[in-house]
């Protein structure tokens, strides 16, 4: 043992000294969240789409595609192939009857995945002109918006569909085809 050798490494010596060693004072406190049984915590994320599929559908051409299926059965294509899309709308209706809307992406030579949503459809006979529409209610009144501008008037099929919600409700729509609009409402 040399003359200048210490027992003890000096930090922890001095920790020792001022009270600051194992035991001696608080500890401190984990404020990391508890993880549950699975290693997951806080709140899930809501689901973007009511069901996944896979359908075979080699006579379509492209890598991707949106699509709504409107109430009769019908589909209107938003973006892809002009070609009929039906292969991927009847794998989609096993699980889920129209109205919804689909997104399609190519997995394969022949096959696609396709995720669908439920949405509700209103018809609304001469309704104004635009693509988007938003009707609030409060206790303050009602206001009207059309492709975001503010307009006078009333939309009685808006009110009737909000009203379900309660008594304060905004309802948004957005024009499909000609009289159909894809319809959301929400209390406020």
């Amino acid at each position: 043992m040399g003359l200048f050798r210490r027992s003890e490494p000096l930090h922890v010596r001095l920790a020792r000294e001022a009270g600051l060693g194992a035991g001696a004072g608080p500890q401190p406190i984990d404020t990391r969240p508890p993880t549950l049984e699975t290693g997951v915590h806080g709140l899930p994320r809501p689901r973007a789409w009511d069901v996944t599929v896979t359908a075979e559908a080699p006579g379509i051409e492209g890598d991707d595609a949106t699509f709504v299926a409107l109430p009769d059965g019908s589909l209107l294509v938003e973006q892809g192939p002009d070609q009929s899309l039906e292969p991927l709308a009847a794998a989609v209706e096993q699980e889920l009857k129209p109205p919804y809307r689909a997104r399609a992406v190519r997995r394969g030579e022949r096959l696609w995945a396709v995720q669908a949503r439920r949405i509700e459809v209103l018809e609304i006979r001469d309704g104004p002109g635009g693509d988007s529409i938003e009707l609030t209610h409060t206790a303050d009144g009602t206001t009207l918006s059309i492709d975001d501008a503010r307009t006078f008037g009333s939309l009685p099929q808006l009110e009737e569909r909000g009203a379900r919600e309660g008594s304060e409700y905004t309802v948004r729509a957005e024009r499909l085809d000609g009289d159909l609009w894809e319809v959301r409402a929400a209390a406020l």
